[in-house]
């Protein structure tokens, strides 16, 4: 397997992008934003600016992961030669489904179908196309190019052989590959992110202020980043929607969203993509400031 292609620009698109590249596969970037397209490019060459900074690539390799990437606007295009496909679209169900039904119809009958989901069912996926058996889940961490993880997630129909294949595959790309089960939010974000929104509720009740609570998980439990701040990173919108996937895939209270965290998402406030989120965050700062919207209560 040779020919990849990742569908979405963005942060984890570029990153997925980027690793195939650096391990020597063709990549074909594709995304209907030209500008995204070159965003995305631009954040790959510093990203290897900084590998090469510290010694872990060499000039030649930082080059050759450049060439090895080529940009795409639209998805028939961009996927016919594809072996494999990782979409790394917005988490939206609906624009997942339409692009699987593109994708079906665009690539090679054997090519296997990847989504990097973080919480959407991988069978419900695999069932708008004509090949379920060769659907998966590819479920990279941010940031790509560092986190070590992919958790790979059987649909329903997904194949032994296609499993092995993208076990393997992880595997090259210098991955630790863990194989698990299609049932809302799989693993990771199945322990992840009851443990946010806990922590948001403690936060929401009194408790204890944002950064109180993000030392004592620091400090306590050997955390490297609190659940408040980690919340931020991923983006709130994205941590309600994954906790709306829980509450609706298991019908079960415990997995409701505390109402603090809806409604930061409702006023805008999305953590650091949006400027504000539990802390505040200014282009060119790495201080940590608390938002002045939450003080402890006495």
């Amino acid at each position: 397997m040779q020919q990849i292609a990742v569908i979405g620009a963005g942060t984890m698109g570029n990153g997925i992008a980027h690793v195939f590249a650096q391990n020597g596969f063709k990549v074909n970037l594709i995304d209907v934003s030209a500008p995204a397209l070159e965003k995305a490019l631009q954040t790959i060459d510093k990203n290897l600016e900084r590998q090469l900074s510290k010694g872990s690539i060499t000039e030649e390799l930082r080059q050759q992961t450049l060439q090895n990437i080529a940009t795409f606007t639209d998805i028939p295009n961009g996927v016919k030669s594809a072996e494999l496909v990782v979409e790394a679209a917005t988490e939206n169900t609906d624009l997942k489904l339409k692009i699987f039904r593109e994708l079906d119809q665009h690539t090679a009958p054997g090519a296997i179908l990847a989504t990097n989901t973080s919480s959407i069912s991988i069978t419900s996926i695999a069932t708008v196309t004509k090949r379920p058996e060769k659907v998966i889940g590819m479920h990279f961490m941010n940031p790509v190019p560092v986190m070590k993880l992919v958790e790979i997630i059987n649909g329903y129909a997904t194949t032994r052989e296609v499993t092995d294949t993208i076990v393997t595959l992880s595997e090259k790309l210098g991955k630790v590959p863990c194989v698990v089960n299609d049932y809302p939010g799989f693993i990771a974000n199945r322990i992840l992110m009851p443990m946010i929104n806990e922590s948001i509720y403690s936060l929401y009740e009194g408790v204890a202020g944002v950064a109180e609570i993000d030392t004592v998980m620091k400090l306590g439990m050997a955390h490297p980043m609190g659940p408040l701040q980690l919340a931020d990173f991923i983006g709130l919108d994205v941590c309600l929607s994954i906790m709306r996937v829980l509450h609706d895939g298991f019908g079960n209270p415990k997995y409701a969203p505390c109402p603090l965290l809806v409604n930061m998402v409702t006023a805008g406030y999305l953590g650091v993509k949006s400027g504000e989120g539990f802390y505040k965050y200014e282009k060119g700062s790495k201080e940590l400031t608390v938002s002045s919207r939450f003080s402890i209560r006495n």
